[in-house]
């Protein structure tokens, strides 16, 4: 199959579409690389057929990414996206050769995942339970109950729907990345407060939304909403560094693994696919490790 890079993308995208069913956002993140790809080959090699790509085209556009300063994170999300590419057009027979063969990843220093310590949790309770009880203070309060009782990404919980509550299993079924499902134990607390919600929203909208969270008009909950909710609540704790509905998935996680929680147990509960996205949460436990030694040990 002759022509350019370009003619070949539009294939690959419906393969993660609708055989791989990656979400809308990772969709648009790999058809905005391959762009990138296709433009910097035009630009710096007169376009180049799609058969005659190498490794060194590939090498010169990584250097040129690293020249505009690309973070070694964001380069490697880039050379996952050709890898994955090209991986499909060698199986699909449009390829022979793997331009990707010889391109190593650039080392990234690992961030350690930004959390509440559980001193300042009694901070948050306070907040989220001393606010009015008008419908947006009401929303505040379910989602940081939620996201900290869950673990649950942002895009998971919004379009989170009535029916996936499960009040006499005590759990909630997540339909997380890849389409893939994943059951979470709710705690009875936080069962009964998704009762008092679904309740008010019956008796506020005629119809309400089958998904489980709404706005004040009674629409279903749109990212940004929620976002500048979560934000606004943990504006509270001064301590925190970073302020996202992400940093209660953290602090879900670190918790968890602080109070002996297995890590594999953890990894399933966060739906990752892989122990090595799960393992950063150990970081605090190995802290702690190292302060009930140094405030112990005669030698310390």
């Amino acid at each position: 199959m002759p022509g350019t890079l370009k003619e070949h993308i539009s294939p690959f995208i419906s393969y993660l579409k609708f055989e791989k069913r990656f979400s809308q956002h990772t969709i648009i993140a790999y058809e905005g690389d391959l762009n990138d790809f296709y433009l910097f080959l035009l630009k710096e090699f007169d376009g180049v057929p799609f058969t005659h790509i190498d490794y060194q085209h590939v090498r010169s556009w990584l250097a040129d990414l690293k020249g505009h300063e690309l973070t070694s994170k964001s380069i490697n999300r880039k050379i996952s996206t050709l890898k994955s590419f090209f991986k499909f057009h060698i199986k699909t027979g449009n390829l022979q050769a793997n331009p990707m063969a010889k391109i190593v990843s650039p080392k990234t220093s690992r961030r350690l995942p930004v959390f509440i310590k559980e001193d300042d949790l009694s901070t948050l309770k306070t907040s989220v339970t001393t606010a009015t009880e008008d419908w947006k203070s009401l929303n505040a309060k379910m989602l940081i109950s939620l996201f900290y009782a869950t673990g649950m990404r942002l895009s998971e919980l919004i379009r989170l729907k009535e029916r996936q509550v499960d009040f006499s299993r005590r759990q909630v079924k997540v339909l997380g990345k890849g389409n893939k499902e994943r059951s979470i134990p709710l705690h009875q607390d936080v069962l009964a407060a998704i009762q008092d919600y679904m309740a008010l929203k019956r008796k506020e909208f005629a119809a309400p939304e089958e998904e489980l969270l709404v706005t004040e008009k009674g629409k279903k909950m749109y990212p940004k909403y929620a976002y500048l909710l979560v934000k606004q609540v943990l504006a509270e704790i001064p301590t925190l560094d970073k302020k996202s509905p992400h940093v209660l998935r953290h602090t879900f996680a670190t918790h968890l693994v602080n109070h002996g929680a297995e890590l594999n147990a953890v990894k399933e509960l966060l739906g990752h696919a892989s122990l090595a996205a799960t393992q950063v949460y150990t970081h605090n436990t190995i802290e702690k490790l190292k302060e009930v030694y140094k405030n112990a040990h005669p030698k310390a």
